[in-house]
């Protein structure tokens, strides 16, 4: 694998969650391919059938748009295996996700332990996300304390 790829491969996932978090679905679509398959899981993809699956960049922006629920989210990355041959690439991605809500006055975060398992398929002279599968291994509810 060449460097070039493999940070070319990091900042498209890195991207990802900066549009997550940034409330701008159209640009989160078009990270991926057009006919590009967005699958949410809650838990293991290689034991339960996925919860939603989205397919095509209008519909994976109409499912970004729905995290305007939420106040504000946070995606932290973490550790990312990439291998890549020729025009196409497969990886997985760590991420622990916070959504901030607000309701009666108490405010929460739901934490979520996610995996990115993507097959990535260069188009043109740009990565480009074929096939996310978004595992949600596991979450947690937290009650935040009052606003300052």
């Amino acid at each position: 694998m060449e460097v070039g790829d493999r940070l070319a491969l990091g900042r498209l996932v890195k991207e990802y969650a900066h549009h997550v978090d940034r409330r701008e679905p159209e640009a989160v679509a078009a990270l991926f391919c057009e006919d590009g398959v967005l699958a949410i899981y809650e838990g293991d993809p290689e034991v339960v059938a996925p919860d939603r699956v989205r397919t095509g960049r209008r519909e994976i922006a109409a499912t970004m748009a729905g995290l305007t629920k939420y106040e504000v989210t946070t995606h932290f990355l973490g550790q990312q295996m990439v291998d890549v041959e020729g025009d196409t690439a497969t990886g997985e991605t760590y991420c622990m996700a916070h959504h901030i809500s607000e309701a009666n006055g108490a405010r929460r975060d739901k934490v979520m332990a996610i995996r990115y398992l993507d097959r990535y398929r260069r188009v043109g002279s740009e990565w480009k996300i074929e096939e996310r599968r978004l595992a949600i291994d596991w979450t947690d509810d937290r009650e935040l304390p009052p606003r300052v």
